[in-house]
């Protein structure tokens, strides 16, 4: 299912401390860069906490700037984005701030926590019969971040989300997968209390290295802007899946035109996120080529990485062809790579009841069919499919 764009947004000390220990919250941040945040906050439409920080920092998450409120209301937006909070126990403070400025808001939580949530007050049947002006969501037995992410996106239309905390929310968004870019923010201070909070616990995070795709000086602080690129596991899609299959399908328009074939762009990366090789259909000077073929033969057969890499490619791999002895699911195959995300089906235009992603699944292949990318994979394809 489609998420939103996740977006989180942290700043630390130079000891990786969020705060201290102290009864009032730590400012670490430099007045300019808390302009900018307000101008994040400005962007997105949605907002999203951790019970956590509602109970340490008492925020309110609001856009300040009325200029900015003005311009999301010209554009048809409401002033203020939807703020959302999530809270396994549903034990939260209904008299806390965060619930009595800005906008809309929703909390996230458990069968049992939204229980709770509402006969604290949140939501109808608070304990007084009114009840705060928030909608209670529960997602099952447990607190369950996809059910989180898809609801926000189906109902809630969030395309684009902002987290603020705290270190517990960001830890579990980034070691799932889901987190689609990191902006941290670098303090030039030191906290040194062993007990103060710290912005990432201990976990599996993703292997290799995050993607630095922005620095920037602010005041006295340093804006850091990451993208984790390592692919998901099994057929569970990650954030970096969908910024791999962007790729190839941005590749597919590089394809010279054709009225007998189709335009395909496909990447190869391995699981710590280096990327191996790409390619697109008809690549060079070879007319024939698709372009999972000429990526893999860009790449040594025997280097140990393709077992455990993942194939990006915006169209399914052919399960058959005539210009070649063996399809690119074949060739997959062949490989040992073992995971495939496409965006889209391949249609009866030339081959009636193509399947590669069923022959590759038959093989005990993952692959992970992202649809909402299937227009993108199209758009160098309408001569042919309209």
């Amino acid at each position: 299912m489609p998420y939103p764009y996740v977006l989180l947004s942290a700043a630390v000390s130079l000891d990786g401390c969020l705060d201290d220990t102290g009864p009032e919250r730590l400012l670490l941040s430099s007045p300019a860069d808390f302009d900018r945040v307000d101008e994040v906050r400005a962007s997105v439409d949605a907002i999203l906490v951790g019970a956590g920080t509602i109970r340490a920092d008492n925020p309110r998450l609001l856009v300040n700037s009325p200029e900015r409120r003005a311009a999301r209301v010209a554009a048809g937006r409401p002033a203020y984005p939807l703020k959302v909070a999530v809270s396994g126990s549903g034990d939260l403070d209904p008299e806390a701030k965060f619930w009595h400025t800005g906008g809309e808001k929703v909390v996230y939580t458990t069968d049992k926590g939204a229980e709770r949530a509402r006969t604290v007050g949140l939501g109808l049947g608070g304990a007084d019969g009114s009840g705060v002006d928030v909608d209670v969501v529960p997602v099952g037995a447990g607190l369950d971040w996809r059910r989180v992410l898809e609801h926000l996106h189906d109902v809630r239309g969030v395309e684009r989300l902002m987290v603020e905390g705290g270190g517990t929310v960001h830890t579990q968004l980034l070691q799932q997968g889901l987190a689609d870019e990191l902006q941290l923010v670098l303090a030039p201070l030191f906290v040194g209390d062993p007990d103060a909070p710290r912005l990432f616990g201990p976990g599996a995070y993703q292997g290799g290295r995050l993607r630095l795709v922005e620095t920037r000086r602010i005041e006295d602080v340093v804006l850091m802007r990451y993208e984790p690129t390592a692919p998901g596991t099994g057929s569970l899609p990650s954030a970096a899946d969908r910024r791999w299959l962007s790729l190839a399908c941005e590749l597919a328009g590089w394809c010279p035109p054709s009225s007998t074939a189709f335009s395909v762009g496909a990447v190869i990366v391995a699981a710590d996120g280096t990327e191996l090789a790409r390619g697109h259909s008809r690549e060079g000077d070879d007319p024939v080529v698709h372009a999972e073929e000429a990526a893999l033969a860009k790449i040594d057969a025997g280097d140990p990485r393709l077992a455990s890499a993942t194939v990006y490619s915006s169209l399914e791999p052919c399960a058959r062809r005539a210009s070649r002895p063996v399809p690119c699911a074949g060739l997959i195959l062949e490989a040992g790579v073992r995971r495939v995300v496409t965006a889209w089906r391949e249609p009866d235009t030339f081959v009636a009841g193509a399947d590669g992603s069923g022959l590759l699944a038959g093989a005990g292949v993952d692959v992970v069919v992202l649809d909402e990318y299937e227009t993108s994979a199209k758009a160098p394809n309408r001569h042919l499919v309209g």
